[in-house]
């Protein structure tokens, strides 16, 4: 094994913990096989082994930050060789309608002005596996989220540097993360010069205080806060500046939503936009699903985000949504974090009720009872359910 190699196996355990390289190597899943809907990895619940896609159990989300290791993992390829990405080698690349191409290294990126930023990070397909009628994909619950702080350089001081020309309207990005089979096309985005020039917009090279972990996108990843996880690059390598959008498949087909609501079941058709920033969202993390409670007062805690608008209530039912209580929120109010929240449930009555919560964001949208279907169940948002026991 090369010393290039040791440091890449080094750096994926730093990740995920010993128990994802053992479960890893022993699984007899091929590429893109579903996981056993719940096995539990290590920290992670596994959705699909090869490459690897996990979820973090919402019990983990009693706390503000997310800690690396539990942080949920989505990539389509798996992360790319260990020369690609290591700082000897690596480089980010920046073209297209600039005045002057430019080469970055990751130590060039470092001496510039860094800014950290707490932001949510969330796959667009979070709580697909609770669409009626089913849809392709990672079935997905509720984990495929978490809230760390990320910490880099403004996007817009990198593309200074290079000085964007006036026609630029669009921003494109590609990492060093290959499909296995040449046909597949590569995973590139882009995203509004605006989102890009935003001073909120960085280019992470640090999680949690930490060097970026690989899985999640190390040396370097795209971080547009407010957004959905697709627009959040891993394994950044290149950047250009253009007039139009990206053209490949994971812009013109993937990742987008219809213009016009569709009747559940029926086939995407007409116009449709690129899945962009996240919708208003709540989750219970306590207690669990299935639980059985002793009477009394009961707290029941979990967190609350909004995408580019914060979170400004967060209401409970124990009636099946015939009446919602407010929940206190408790944590600080910071723009693209999600929000903490608690409520006391005095459980006096004994016997089976389902918890529901949902969350108004500052622009006052709403959760709904349930989501807008649509054909690649992105953008799930309707709200949580958690079903306890009262005992005698």
């Amino acid at each position: 094994m090369t010393v290039a190699r040791r440091a890449w196996l080094k750096r994926l355990l730093n990740g995920l913990g010993a128990g994802f390289i053992v479960n890893y190597r022993l699984s007899p899943t091929q590429a893109g096989e579903e996981a056993p809907a719940s096995r539990e990895t290590g920290p992670l619940t596994v959705r699909v082994m090869r490459p690897y896609d996990a979820e973090t159990p919402v019990r983990e989300f009693t706390s503000y930050l997310t800690p690396n290791h539990r942080f949920f993992v989505r990539s389509h390829f798996g992360p790319p060789p260990p020369e690609a990405v290591s700082e000897v080698h690596w480089k980010l690349h920046v073209s297209g309608l600039v005045e002057r191409s430019q080469e970055f290294t990751l130590k060039d990126l470092r001496q510039m002005k860094a800014v950290t930023v707490t932001a949510v990070v969330q796959c667009s397909g979070n709580g697909r596996a609770f669409h009626r009628p089913k849809v392709p994909g990672v079935q997905w619950e509720r984990g495929a989220v978490g809230n760390a702080q990320w910490t880099g350089v403004r996007l817009r001081d990198v593309l200074a540097k290079a000085g964007v020309q006036t026609e630029a309207r669009h921003v494109q990005f590609q990492g060093a993360d290959r499909p296995v089979v040449a046909s597949v096309p590569l995973f590139v985005r882009s995203i509004p010069l605006e989102k890009a020039m935003h001073p909120d917009t960085i280019l992470a090279y640090e999680m949690n205080g930490r060097p970026l972990p690989l899985l999640h996108g190390a040396p370097l990843r795209v971080m547009t806060p407010g957004w959905m996880a697709d627009s959040c690059i891993k394994w950044l390598t290149e950047i250009a500046v253009q007039a139009e959008e990206a053209k490949g498949y994971y812009m013109q087909t993937a990742y987008r939503i219809p213009t016009k609501p569709l009747e559940p079941g029926i086939s995407a058709s007409g116009s449709s936009t690129p899945v962009e920033a996240m919708v208003v969202k709540s989750l219970v993390a306590a207690p669990q699903e299935g639980r059985t409670l002793q009477p009394g007062p009961v707290t029941i805690q979990g967190v609350a985000w909004g995408g580019e608008a914060k979170v400004v209530k967060v209401e409970v039912s124990i009636d099946e949504g015939k009446n919602w209580e407010p929940a206190r929120l408790v944590e600080e109010d910071r723009p693209y974090a999600w929000r903490q929240w608690q409520y006391v449930w005095n459980a006096e009555t004994t016997g089976m009720f389902t918890i529901l919560c949902r969350a108004t964001d500052a622009q006052g949208e709403t959760q709904p009872a349930t989501s807008p279907w649509n054909p690649s169940g992105f953008l799930w948002n309707g709200w949580d359910r958690v079903t306890v026991t009262v005992a005698a």
